[in-house]
């Protein structure tokens, strides 16, 4: 996107192109790069000013409050104390509510309007009539009515509005959070063959139809299909399943998942935005930016509301100032004051982008990640949970709970020498034998000439007897 100082702002996942890359691409295109400024970095600061604001606007509310509570009490106030509110109310209402008067402004240059435009338009007339009451109380203009005034709303309202929209700042972050730890899935570098030649290259760097040499215990980087060798890849962040997945010669693995125990090479099919794991990212992104029915209900009134509230207000200061006792003007201008100020903090336009932000958020850090808005706002309905797999919902790791043996064995005997043999294997169910053992208290014998027979199962020497641990077809 352009920006108004003839900038540029590019949005990108780190782990697929970093910041090198872009200015690379950037120089290449004839175009001079002076400064690259982090987005992040902008925001956290427009956090801190943004909790400032807020803090500032209700402690001077709170103050106000409490100064006029004095005289309840017995406390005697100075005669110009209200001199005093004008002063530290000012910067509150044109420093810390800038933003409404900003955004009424963008709504007025498109015809349009929306909360920003109520709120400013409530807390500018509130604190211009406590202006007028300040300055021209006592005389003709004020006479016979009370000099009391409407500080302390202002401030509460511009206060009030900015804690809401600091509260959704936050959980913004929060689920910006949410989606880089989603990106972190994806390693930065990978191991890749061209020519006979093994290299190690960074993620953004490999291209449909290059070979990827995989080890033990590393992530995969891109999508694609197995050459040679064979594996237990963990695919819980795709699946759910809490079990690896054994994949050989041929079978599909995916960017973001760990490869547990063996060695392979695949062939890259799928890379960078059209990968599984960046379309999971994308999907979150586009859902936190979905609007839901009600928060599109919510815009649509408040684009009608705001002109209403206008209307109503003015009307109802031109009819008591037709009929109205004296002193009409003071009583109308009250009334009007009264309608903008009641009608000012709308918790549906706040409150709805908030509940969204939070929900879609807060939900992919926990692996639950929703379509759109729309889907999460007919969540509620919920009454019945329907899974089509088993291992789902589980602990997220296997246990062993009961064993099985022939006549000839004792089967703590036979679970001691499986114990004994697991513990040197590297398969997804050898923890929980190995765990089962020792939670009966087995003592586990030292293996000799282990061995491991691919998609079979492992074979070894326990105490001098031949001990073979397996499938059928290893039987």
């Amino acid at each position: 996107a352009h920006l108004d100082d003839g900038g540029l702002m590019i949005r990108f996942i780190p782990t697929i192109i970093g910041v090198s890359d872009i200015k690379r691409e950037l120089t290449r295109l004839g175009i001079v790069v002076t400064e690259i400024v982090d987005e992040h970095s902008d925001q956290q600061g427009h956090l801190s000013i943004l909790r400032w604001k807020m803090i500032f606007s209700l402690l001077v509310a709170a103050f106000i409050m409490l100064m006029m509570a004095a005289p309840g009490v017995g406390l005697k106030l100075p005669d110009r104390i209200d001199l005093f509110f004008l002063l530290v109310v000012t910067p509150v209402q044109f420093w810390a509510g800038s933003s409404f008067y900003v955004g009424a402004w963008a709504a007025l240059r498109h015809r349009t309007s929306n909360m920003n435009t109520l709120i400013a338009i409530g807390t500018t007339v509130a604190y211009g009539y406590s202006v007028i009451v300040t300055l021209f109380h006592g005389t003709d203009f004020f006479t016979r009515y009370s000099k009391e005034t409407f500080f302390e709303t202002s401030a509460a309202i511009i206060g009030l509005v900015l804690l809401g929209r600091y509260l959704e700042t936050k959980a913004k972050d929060r689920s910006a959070a949410a989606i880089q730890s989603l990106v972190k899935l994806q390693p930065e570098r990978a191991h890749v063959s061209r020519d006979g030649v093994e290299a190690e290259v960074d993620i953004s760097e490999i291209e449909v139809g290059d070979t990827v040499v995989m080890r033990p215990g590393e992530r995969v980087p891109t999508d694609g299909e197995i050459d040679t060798g064979g594996s237990w890849i963990d695919e819980a962040i795709l699946t759910g399943e809490s079990l690896p997945v054994e994949k050989l010669q041929g079978d599909t693995v995916f960017g973001g998942t760990i490869n547990t125990t063996g060695s392979f090479s695949f062939t890259a099919k799928r890379v960078g935005k059209d990968t599984v794991l960046a379309r999971m990212v994308r999907l979150v992104e586009e859902a936190q930016g979905s609007k839901a029915p009600i928060q599109r209900l919510a815009d649509s009134i408040s684009s009608y509301f705001v002109p209403i509230v206008v209307a109503i207000s003015v009307t109802v200061f031109l009819t008591w100032l037709a009929i109205g006792p004296a002193p009409s003007h003071i009583y109308a201008m009250v009334a009007a004051v009264g309608v903008l100020i009641i009608a000012c903090p709308c918790a549906m336009g706040l409150a709805t982008p908030n509940a969204i932000m939070v929900g879609t958020g807060r939900s992919a850090e926990l692996g639950v990640l929703f379509r759109s808005a729309e889907a999460l706002e007919m969540a509620h309905k919920i009454d019945v949970v329907i899974l089509d797999k088993t291992g789902t919902l589980t602990e997220g790791k296997p246990r062993l709970i009961s064993t099985l043996t022939t006549d000839e064995f004792d089967e703590n005997q036979m679970l001691q020498l499986a114990a004994s043999l697991e513990r040197s294997s590297e398969h997804p169910l050898a923890e929980a034998i190995v765990a089962g053992a020792q939670e009966r208290g087995l003592e586990l014998h030292q293996v000799e000439r282990f061995g491991s027979v691919t998609g079979k199962g492992i074979t070894g020497v326990v105490k001098k007897s031949n001990v073979a641990l397996g499938n059928q077809a290893l039987m």
